[in-house]
């Protein structure tokens, strides 16, 4: 597939390790334009944790009129990021709301009633980036509620401020969009290219990088066009495309088949000088720090054999998913799974009564005819789970040691390594959930870690009080010695 002044720098010359080749079920989406004209609905349900870390703060109390831009909760602690309200009207609660979650379980929200005014908080003047410092770059993504949006939902100001603190020599901008059905981050390239592109450009003033390289799936014509054009007047923003094979996505997959660097098993990509964003990140941030504007709507994909009309659509966060699908014809008769973000690796939601968060990139009403619900069949030994596996593990042994509840034994295979793409999964012919294995074993891990930090918490606590009991006794035995000694008239 060749593009007019489309170079291929890296293509073909390193291995990919694992990977399958999904049906990518993107044609239900692919070529219907972002919808951003939206009603408003009535009523929005901010969660105050988007974002990995701490929950955010409130500052707003119930009963109080906001307008849109406007901070609800600050961030709190070393990891954490502000929540804005999405439009102008009135906050009518903070209460536990179900949150998008496997659990559904409920969560601190703020509900928001719309005024259908949508009036703007004041932004201030807009800035020309490049005169900024990069402290003050970061310090405004930070303030706009920045996350990654490609699932993984990390306060984007903590990344880019590596760049004080590690030399990062590429900025990597991930538009792969590996997960079938997903087309979001393919429209927004297509139609916002400037917009991406002005962001990385921000991104590297912040981080004093001068080379990024922008990954798209091959099975993405339009959009590699489009971010080429965008990008063909910046020699040092470069744009690469990588084979359609899942998990093409995963940042330590791009970074070894893009600069050939390998990421230590327990390290981070900042460690051999890479620094990764998704592409509504880049755009997301040229937003905040060009024209002031906070993170308060995203574009995702609404679709699934259940949805009579998949679109793109750029919603207001704290809109209902159930609003949402119901916009694109969603038929709950036919529905036999929700699922936010990718089906291989989104979360499976109870019900679709959630709202829409910084980090969901999909919304999915898969039918029966779409799902997998083949009974499990003893292990024939193919070894092709091994084949598919992105990391180089041993899904199989991992398996088998989890089952039998030797955890550790299951971390000496890589256990914590994994992660939890389903490939092996999906190629098993045995219809072996491999992945169920290693989440729960994973899960019992974080579980006994948790344990054990609050055993040393508690121990630790034990001893402080126990030093502070004897400190006291110490004092008391003292001021009594003085007191006999002042009451007998000698000194002490």
């Amino acid at each position: 597939m060749a593009f007019p002044g489309f170079k291929l720098t890296w293509q073909g010359r390193r291995k990919i390790k694992g990977g399958v080749h999904l049906e990518s079920r993107k044609e239900f989406t692919a070529d219907k334009p972002i919808v951003s004209d939206l009603l408003l609905p009535e009523r929005l349900y901010l969660p105050l944790q988007q974002h990995a870390g701490q929950p955010a703060e409130p500052v707003v109390r119930v009963g109080d009129k906001v307008l849109k831009g406007q901070l609800l909760a600050a961030g709190q602690g070393s990891i954490s990021a502000p929540v804005h309200a999405s439009t102008s009207g009135t906050i009518v609660a903070l209460e536990d709301f179900p949150a998008p979650h496997p659990s559904a379980l409920p969560a601190p929200t703020f509900i928001l009633e719309p005024d259908g005014e949508d009036r703007w908080v004041e932004l201030g003047p807009e800035a020309d980036p490049f005169g900024l410092a990069p402290e003050d770059i970061c310090a405004r993504v930070d303030a706009a509620g920045i996350v990654g949006m490609g699932g993984a939902a990390f306060p984007a100001a903590i990344k880019l401020s590596l760049g004080r603190r590690t030399r990062i020599r590429t900025l990597l901008i991930n538009g792969g969009e590996c997960e079938p059905y997903l087309s979001c981050d393919d429209r927004l390239m297509r139609e916002r290219a400037a917009g991406i592109v002005d962001g990385i450009r921000i991104m590297l003033h912040s981080l004093g990088c001068r080379h990024a390289i922008v990954a798209v799936e091959d099975n993405k014509p339009a959009a590699l066009a489009a971010m080429l054009e965008a990008a063909r007047p910046h020699g040092f923003i470069e744009v690469a495309a990588v084979p359609s094979l899942y998990p093409m996505g995963w940042d330590k997959n791009l970074i070894r088949y893009l600069t050939g660097k390998e990421v230590p098993a327990n390290g981070r990509s900042a460690d051999v000088g890479v620094l990764l964003h998704n592409v509504q990140t880049a755009y997301a941030v040229q937003q905040a720090v060009r024209f002031g504007r906070p993170l308060i709507r995203r574009v995702v994909t609404v679709s699934g054999g259940a949805v009579a009309a998949p679109r793109n659509l750029e919603a207001p966060l704290g809109t209902l998913l159930s609003e949402l699908l119901a916009y694109c014809g969603h038929r709950p008769d036919r529905t036999v799974r929700y699922v936010m973000g990718g089906p291989m690796m989104g979360d499976r939601l109870p019900h679709p009564h959630v709202p829409l968060i910084k980090g969901a990139c999909g919304i999915l009403a898969l039918s029966a005819g779409e799902i997998q619900a083949e009974d499990a069949k003893p292990c024939i030994r193919c070894s092709r789970c091994v084949t598919a596996c992105p990391v180089g593990l041993l899904p199989l042994e991992m398996m088998s040691r989890i089952r039998t509840g030797q955890t550790d034994a299951a971390v000496g295979f890589g256990l914590e390594d994994c992660i939890r793409c389903g490939s092996c999964s999906y190629v098993c012919p045995s219809r072996i959930p491999l992945v169920h294995y290693f989440k729960y074993g994973q899960g019992e891990l974080m579980a006994r870690r948790e344990a054990q930090r609050k055993t040393e918490e508690t121990n630790r606590l034990a001893a402080e009080k126990q030093r502070r009991l004897e400190r006291t006794r110490q004092e008391a035995a003292q001021r009594k010695a003085q007191a006999q000694a002042a009451a007998s008239g000698g000194a002490p």
